[in-house]
């Protein structure tokens, strides 16, 4: 199936049993989606459906938070869709862009599918009928917080809709899918899903997942009343920060007290992630001592200005950039990194995986600490500085450094989390983010090439080509 045609229409093909690549998800012959949707089996199938492609999106996902930033790179240049955007020479005919859209707006379009069926199903067919459609409205709001987040206006479609009109579709300002789609769909969410599951279960959204990312929303649009409120619920519901922070990445053991919600990865065919190898610098004799080879790509390094943010004795510093310009073999001898890789790499997703690109290293979207210092920015910006900090300070006790005094200003307070949320949420997709919405993202990212209105990415060209009409679907100022 070509790239370029409008994944709305895609979408809708699917109901006709067009074939293709991100069309066929339910496993059954079904012609119409009256017989496909009935059971409670069906619906959880489909819910399973709209879990594939956001896990594909999330391999890329750092390019987006991390590799955009200033405290990630690829440090020797090359000619892939990571190097452009860590450059700011990415353009709209990437097929990184391409890509994004299509899997974001095909998700949507599968939990929009469910959502339209099942509130007609009978509940003694689909006795967990509440949590499904709950967790369609999660699942669709976190596909719509990551599409305005990385484009900024974008179509808002809730309900299937025909071929003619999917292409009359205009964008919709972020404010609008904020207030009339993410906000309204968490909300949904948390009114419904359960505090945990069973363990055939687990991995799927919870409450507190709902909750910590509806928190997330309210900061991001500057509501830092209603995300205090939202962010103190969640230190309510038995969340724990780990004694040590390495446990975090032990993937032996991916659910633990600190635990909120992944995009989880098993090595299997096409069900590992890529995060292991992706990372690593490709380096023949790292390969024999890790076990993991770099294969060349040599992605989301840690810059040399981030690895001199930490202090010495800081516990999350080996594993979040391992040692600058190579490691320590089995004999404690420093094994040099050839001149020709990426100098620093992180450990953070360093596990054994049987096969390049299938990890079993997940992608964290929201855990216990990241709430605590959102809770912590918005306690500072609702003028409650001094007990802000004390969240703050969870944090920096784990990290076995001194902690930050009570006395410390708004703006000095304000700094202190910004520069904690570096060191403490490195290369888990936040950094970029972080930037945008506190607005500093050109203060600092200009001297890396940025121009003003980059704060958000092109539109895929092929979608723009597709509708050709710059009052349905217009370019990004900037990108034409």
């Amino acid at each position: 199936m070509k790239k370029s045609i409008n994944i709305f229409v895609c979408m809708l093909l699917f109901l006709s049993s067009c074939s293709g690549d991100f069309i066929d998800f339910l496993p059954t012959s079904a012609v119409t989606a009256d017989v496909i949707y009935k059971t409670d089996k069906d619906y959880l199938d489909a819910l399973t459906g709209v879990y594939s492609p956001i896990r594909d999106q999330y391999r890329d996902f750092f390019i987006f938070g991390d590799v955009r930033a200033d405290d990630s790179w690829v440090e020797i240049a090359k000619n892939n869709s990571a190097s452009y955007s860590d450059r700011f020479t990415l353009n709209s005919g990437d097929g990184l862009l391409n890509n994004t859209w299509l899997r974001y707006y095909q998700a949507i379009f599968r939990a929009n599918t469910i959502l339209s069926k099942i509130e007609s199903a009978n509940d003694a067919d689909v006795p967990n009928k509440k949590r499904y459609i709950a967790e369609a409205h999660f699942l669709r709001a976190l596909c719509y917080f990551d599409l305005v987040r990385i484009f900024g206006d974008v179509p808002a479609i809730t309900v299937p809709v025909t071929i003619e009109e999917s292409y009359l579709i205009v964008r919709e300002p972020v404010a609008n899918i904020y207030n009339n789609i993410i906000i309204p769909d968490f909300q949904a969410a948390e009114s419904s899903l359960p505090v945990s599951y069973s363990a055939i279960d687990e991995g799927r959204p919870t409450v507190g997942a709902a909750k910590a990312l509806l928190g997330r929303v309210y900061l991001t649009i500057k509501d830092y009343s209603k995300a205090e409120s939202k962010l103190n619920e969640v230190t309510t519901i038995g969340y724990q920060l780990l004694a040590d922070y390495n446990d975090l990445f032990d993937y032996s053991n991916k659910r633990h007290s600190e635990y909120i919600f992944n995009i989880e990865y098993e090595s299997g065919v096409n069900g590992g992630s890529n995060y292991t190898n992706a990372f690593m610098p490709n380096f023949i004799a790292m390969t024999t001592f890790f076990g993991i080879s770099g294969y060349g790509d040599e992605w989301n390094s840690p810059t040399r200005a981030f690895y001199d943010l930490f202090e010495e004795n800081d516990l999350r510093k080996e594993i979040s950039v391992g040692l600058y310009g190579g490691y320590y073999d089995a004999n404690e001898e420093f094994v040099p990194i050839p001149t020709n890789t990426n100098q620093t790499y992180t450990k953070k997703y360093i596990t054994q995986n049987p096969a390049r690109n299938d990890s079993r290293a997940d992608w964290k979207v929201i855990r216990y600490a990241d709430v605590l210092l959102m809770l912590a920015e918005a306690m500072n910006e609702n003028g409650k500085t001094q007990d802000g900090i004390s969240y703050l300070n969870q944090i920096r006790e784990r990290a076995g450094v001194s902690v930050y005094p009570t006395t410390m200003s708004q703006i000095e307070t304000r700094d202190a989390i910004a520069k904690e949320r570096r060191l403490e949420l490195s290369f888990e997709g936040v950094r970029w983010f972080d930037l945008v919405r506190t607005g500093k993202v050109y203060e600092v990212m200009n001297e890396f090439g940025m121009n003003e209105y980059m704060n958000v990415f092109p539109l895929p060209l092929s979608q723009v080509q597709l509708i050709n009409d710059p009052a349905i679907l217009p370019q990004n100022p900037g990108y034409n």
